[in-house]
Order: structure tokens, then C-alpha cells, then sequence
């Protein structure tokens, strides 16, 4: 198995977004850029970006958790598999799991932060055509009537062909998409993601990361395989043992895939490591609420 040659990395990998979204100045213009608005400052919530609630709990891995002077928390991640069921599931688990990070016991209810989860989608979204999709929630029987819990949901389209959006936006996802840097702020980017390409440490920092994948999957294979002739060797039958070591490679390999999903790589990708569908994926994913 394998991930993608580190050469071939762009913005649209979590890893390299990730790495271009360190530098606090990019960051913040691209905060300010996705929502239309003004920051005076950002901090890196760093000790909080895998938020955990207890050890049996699912936990989340964010590509961008930082906070604002206000304490407004912006979430930013970066989508590139369609799967819009899971999709919107996941955005109402990350504001659960923020909500319980930002709130101390004893705490009263309105010292909640506000907070913006931001989802950047290379495919397109909904049923139409539009860019930018902003969720707020609001009273059925009164739109005019809105509920003001300090939650916003954002999902931002590569694809769009509406003219709903900024300029800048439009050149930021633009860029997202594959296209020619065209402002000062987007060429910063690139130059960061060209920077990054010739690191020799975040190269090393991404290998540990293919080394890391490539263990997680031979330990779930070997699990899976000792697992099943263990079964197959109790019932004492030819055919029992057999079939004891199918069901531990799918066990093992159901093992893999779920870390792969955690780790949110796409559908495509752990297809081709796995040799499995993307619709025996999904179930895997759907089974332990994953998708």
C-alpha cells in the first residue's frame, strides 16, 4: 500500500492545508476571507485540535481550530469525497464535541462560544449551484425568527458556478481547485505549499505518517488472520478453520479501514489500499457510525 507521492501534495490534501494554515497571518486572512468579516488576532487552540471526551467516546481530528480576541471558535476543514449524509452527520458530532470542550463544569450555559464550523468542498453541493451554503438556525413558522445560540455551519463549493460569492472568496476557491494563484493572499499560499514540498523535515513528518499507516494496516491484517484461525482451530473443523480465517482478515481489514476513516482519508484512497468497495467502505463506516 501507499499514499500520495509527497511531491504531489496541494492545498486540497488535509496534510498540506494543514501545514499552510500554521502560518497565523494566512490563517486569519483566510478566516476573514471565508466569513466577511475582521479579526484582530487569532490564537491556535493546539492542545484541543484532537478533541476527545473519554476514552470510549469518537473522538475528532481538526484541520483548523483556532479562536478569535471574542472567543468565537473557527473550525475549518478540507472535504474532497462527496458523501453528504455523512457529511452533515459530522458537522453536528464536531459542534457537540466543541460545545463540551469550551464549556467547564459549573460553567453557565451563556458562556458558550460562538462558533463557525467550515466545511471546503472540491465537489459540488445540495441541488444547486451555488458556492456558499450558510446554516443558521432559525424558527420554521417565522423565518424572520432566529434562534441566536451562537452556531453557524458553512459549506463552501470549488464547484459553484453562481455569482453569489466575493471576489476574494471566488479566487480563494479557485485556487482550492487547481487554478493560477490570482491575488496576493492565494500566492502567499502557494509559495508556503512549494515551501512545504522542499521541507525535509515535514517530508519525514509525512513518511512517519505512510510508516504509521502501513503498521496500523499489517497489525489489523495479522490481528485479523490470528483471530480467525483461533475460531477456525476451536471448532475443530477443516472448513471451520477456513472459514475462521476469512472472517478474521474482514475483521482485520474492517479494523484498518476505520482507522483510515478517523484519519479522514477519502473513500477513493482507502479503496485502493484495501482492495475494497467504496460501498463495503461506507458500510464498515455506517456500522460504527463513522459515516
Amino acid at each position: 500500500m501507499h499514499i500520495k507521492p509527497f511531491e504531489e501534495l496541494t492545498i486540497q490534501d488535509n496534510f498540506m492545508f494543514q501545514k499552510v494554515m500554521r502560518n497565523k497571518r494566512i490563517c486569519k486572512a483566510t478566516i476573514e476571507r471565508l466569513l466577511d468579516i475582521q479579526i484582530k488576532d487569532i490564537t491556535y487552540l493546539e492542545e484541543e485540535k484532537s478533541l476527545h471526551m473519554n476514552p470510549d467516546s469518537k473522538g475528532i481530528r481538526l484541520d483548523v481550530y483556532v479562536n478569535d480576541e471574542d472567543g468565537t471558535v473557527f473550525n475549518v476543514e478540507m472535504q474532497t469525497t462527496k458523501n453528504m449524509e455523512e457529511l452533515v452527520k459530522r458537522v453536528r458530532y464536531y459542534q457537540s464535541i466543541i460545545d463540551l470542550h469550551n464549556i467547564e463544569k459549573g460553567q453557565d450555559y451563556t458562556e458558550l462560544n460562538d462558533t463557525y464550523i467550515i466545511f471546503i468542498c472540491t465537489f459540488p453541493l445540495f441541488s444547486d449551484n451555488l458556492h456558499k451554503y450558510t446554516f443558521k438556525n432559525i424558527c420554521l413558522e417565522n423565518h424572520n425568527i432566529e434562534l441566536n445560540d451562537g452556531t453557524t455551519k458553512l459549506f463552501l463549493s470549488t464547484k459553484g458556478t453562481e455569482d453569489d460569492i466575493s471576489k476574494p472568496l471566488q479566487h480563494f476557491l479557485d485556487y482550492v481547485d487547481g487554478k493560477t494563484p490570482s491575488d496576493d493572499l492565494v500566492m502567499e499560499m502557494d509559495s508556503v505549499v512549494d515551501k512545504v514540498r522542499h521541507s525535509k523535515e515535514w517530508r519525514l513528518e509525512y513518511m512517519t505518517l505512510e510508516m504509521e499507516l502501513r503498521r496500523r494496516w499489517k497489525e489489523g491484517m495479522a490481528e485479523g488472520e490470528a483471530k480467525g484461525r483461533a475460531e477456525g482451530k476451536a471448532e475443530g473443523k477443516a472448513e471451520g478453520k477456513v472459514e475462521g480465517i476469512a472472517e478474521g482478515k474482514a475483521k482485520g481489514k474492517a479494523e484498518v479501514v476505520l482507522g483510515m476513516l478517523e484519519d479522514k482519508l477519502s473513500l477513493e484512497i482507502i479503496a485502493k489500499y484495501t482492495k475494497l468497495t467504496i460501498e463495503q467502505i461506507k458500510e464498515i463506516g455506517k456500522a460504527h457510525s463513522l459515516i
